[in-house]
């Protein structure tokens, strides 16, 4: 059995982390592959050389059926992994390793465990749906696929206005920042951040979420993955690109895109004893305010903010 494994280097991790990593697959009998720019951090850290028939570039080629790839790092990561596999059916495991993992939900600590379910077939696989966007890129991209989004979004200063149509059907334009156009995966990436709804993965439906639209009403519309989007960009004071989940690409003044699901699919290798509903996120970390409420609401001071933590005082006549 194989493992194609995938990791960036400014994803933070030591020597021990990695000597485990390899341990892992070798205590399991796994050959491996490894991106080619992983390679000097192996030789730098742990001192681990896997030699050039163990070292792929840009895709990942053909492999053996039963091939897994495991991607180190946090969820950016396994987003530039998929894009290695340039439209091969393989699993892609997540290891969190980084800041974020609702995509890399497998935990490090567990390398052990976590191989142990790779060699016995006991990882449950999720398909995933994809966008495929055509338009008019001003430099074309290597792949019209993306796994979480796409988006057009402002660069300077000025608005840009987006007309959107969802099957020929004029939806709105959004006058703002821009737009995002969301897979249930994405969900819980940018278009979280920009007030979108958590979709669960196996909902058929996409997410049309604006940034920062300057209009009270504009909110994000869920609609049917069969429907084909349309979208106008105009642009007056201001340039404008877009972003294939973590790629981004120029566009001129005037462009046009049409978004649709792709029949590609990932398919999402997850252990046994995780789900979606199961997310480990990073606990924040809440720091103290340097008085107590009660103080501050002796002073008058109702607005006490911290990172994390903000006071409501209710005053009751």
């Amino acid at each position: 059995m194989k493992i194609i494994l995938f990791s960036r280097p400014q994803v933070p991790r030591t020597a021990g982390e990695l000597r485990r990593l390899f341990d892992a697959l070798g205590a399991f009998g796994f050959d491996y592959a490894v991106n080619e720019e992983f390679v000097p951090t192996m030789r730098e850290l742990a001192g681990i050389d896997p030699g050039p028939e163990r070292i792929y570039g840009g895709c990942v080629g053909e492999q053996p059926e039963g091939t897994v790839m495991v991607c180190y790092g946090g969820d950016g990561t396994l987003l530039e992994g998929v894009h290695r596999l340039c439209g091969a059916p393989m699993p892609v495991l997540g290891i969190n390793a980084g800041h974020l993992g609702f995509l890399t939900g497998a935990p490090s600590d567990g390398l052990d465990r976590l191989f142990g379910q790779i060699a016995g077939g006991r990882l449950s696989v999720e398909p995933r749906a994809m966008l495929s966007v055509g338009g008019d890129f001003a430099r074309q991209p290597d792949s019209l696929l993306a796994l979480n989004e796409f988006t057009v979004q402002r660069h300077g200063a000025g608005m840009i206005a987006v007309e959107t149509y969802v099957d020929g059907q004029m939806v709105a334009t959004y006058h703002g920042d821009g737009l995002i156009v969301s897979t249930p995966t994405g969900s819980t990436a940018y278009s979280l951040s920009a007030g979108g709804p958590v979709i669960a993965p196996a909902c058929r439906c996409l997410v049309l979420s604006p940034l920062a639209p300057h209009n009270l009403t504009m909110r994000p519309v869920v609609i049917p993955d069969g429907s084909v989007i349309s979208l106008r960009v105009r642009v007056r004071h201001s340039e404008a690109f877009v972003t294939l989940d973590n790629r981004t690409y120029p566009i001129p003044p005037e462009a046009s895109f049409t978004v649709r699901r792709a029949e590609e699919r990932i398919f999402l290798a997850v252990p046994h004893n995780i789900s979606f509903y199961d997310t480990p996120l990073p606990a924040p970390a809440v720091r103290r305010v340097s008085r107590s409420a009660a103080e501050a609401e002796r002073e008058g001071n109702w607005r006490e903010f911290t990172d994390f933590s903000i006071y409501i005082f209710i005053f009751v006549p």
